[in-house]
């Protein structure tokens, strides 16, 4: 039984490491198709940690974290990329050409977060013994990478993509140290997600279709 908990710790580990990797590959991306569908493996990558948890010994494997993982992992891995890939083909728009942060000062600023959010994890209280001394870490460090992705990309796409990364990071801190939290609040989550998806790409679509772009630093410069 020892010998299972390390085995899914160790594969919890593996699945926080690739999740802050395509944070990092993600930053140094100018193509909106790469982004969107490393956002998708990080979606199906989690999909898997709920379970992890469980079997390395931080509560019971119930349905609940089974239709969690399997949930998620069916709209951050097929729902959410298809309909951005959706937008994206609309717009016709294939590169990020003038992100605000340069892509190699990204991949600097995104191994400078991580570096911070190691800092800080190990200073901060946690109100229960976490599953891996990485889960805290590698959650700020996803949700500052996508907050920061937010900030510096001037495609409304790219924008999208640094949402689902930053929700990503507070999927992460809820399962690894928040277990007990509520079901319907999990899917709650689930589906705030899912419809500012939905909107985002509903309004990209059309930007794209009326402008021949979806650089949001020009829709100031609109006028009635």
């Amino acid at each position: 039984m020892s010998l299972l908990s390390d085995l899914a710790r160790l594969i919890a580990e593996l699945i926080l490491i690739f999740v802050v990797l395509t944070d990092l590959i993600l930053l140094g991306s100018s193509r909106l198709t790469s982004t969107i569908r490393l956002s998708a493996w990080q979606g199906m990558a989690l999909g898997f940690l709920p379970l992890m948890v469980s079997r390395a010994g931080f509560g019971p494997t119930t349905l609940r974290l089974v239709t969690l993982g399997a949930v998620l992992f069916a709209m951050k891995g097929f729902l959410f990329p298809r309909l951005l890939l959706r937008a994206l083909r609309t717009a016709e728009v294939r590169h990020e050409i003038r992100p605000i942060v340069g892509f190699q000062a990204s991949i600097l600023a995104g191994i400078a977060i991580v570096a911070a959010s190691f800092w800080m994890g190990g200073r901060l209280p946690l109100p229960r013994p976490a599953p891996t001394p990485l889960a805290l870490p590698m959650a700020l460090s996803t949700i500052l990478i996508g907050l920061f992705a937010i900030t510096t990309r001037a495609n409304a796409l790219n924008q999208v993509v640094g949402y689902l990364v930053m929700e990503n990071g507070i999927f992460i801190f809820g399962v690894a140290l928040a277990q007990e939290e509520p079901f319907i609040v999990e899917m709650g989550v689930l589906l705030d997600v899912f419809v500012a998806v939905f909107v985002m790409g509903i309004a990209i679509f059309h930007i794209g279709r009326e402008f021949d772009h979806i650089e949001v630093d020009q829709l100031s410069s609109l006028k009635d």
